[in-house]
Formats: C-alpha cells, sequence, structure tokens
C-alpha cells in the first residue's frame, strides 16, 4: 500500500477495547513508546484488528501542537 503521508509508526497491537461506537487500539511503537487510535468499530471489525496483530499507525495531520 502507497501512501502520502509520511508520519507512518509501524507496531504492535496491546489492546483493542471497544466503546458505543469507538474503539481505542493502543499500539506499542518500540522504545517504551505507546501511541492510542481512536477508530470506529466498523474499522476495528473490517481490518479484524485484535492484540498481538502488527500494524502502522499512520498519521496525517494539518496541524501539529507542541507543549513542554
Amino acid at each position: 500500500m502507497k501512501l502520502s503521508a509520511r508520519n507512518q509508526l509501524a507496531g504492535k497491537i496491546l489492546e483493542v477495547t471497544k466503546g458505543q461506537t469507538t474503539a481505542h487500539i493502543r499500539i506499542d511503537i518500540g522504545g517504551g513508546n505507546i501511541i492510542t487510535s481512536s477508530i470506529t468499530n466498523e474499522a476495528v471489525d473490517d481490518l479484524a484488528l485484535a492484540a498481538g496483530d502488527t500494524v502502522t499507525a499512520i498519521i496525517k495531520s494539518s496541524d501539529v501542537i507542541v507543549g513542554k
């Protein structure tokens, strides 16, 4: 799959937690770093996402906010 997004982080799913309509996917991207993605339950089912799966988190945003 080719994408225009340059921010692609490979990792392993630690946990999939479904809510009413949205799921939270916790992804271990290495080095002690974990990111969380919020996607629809339908997307989780379509992609058959489960703990232990190797995935790529693709980040596409027009704004990046930095705080210190």
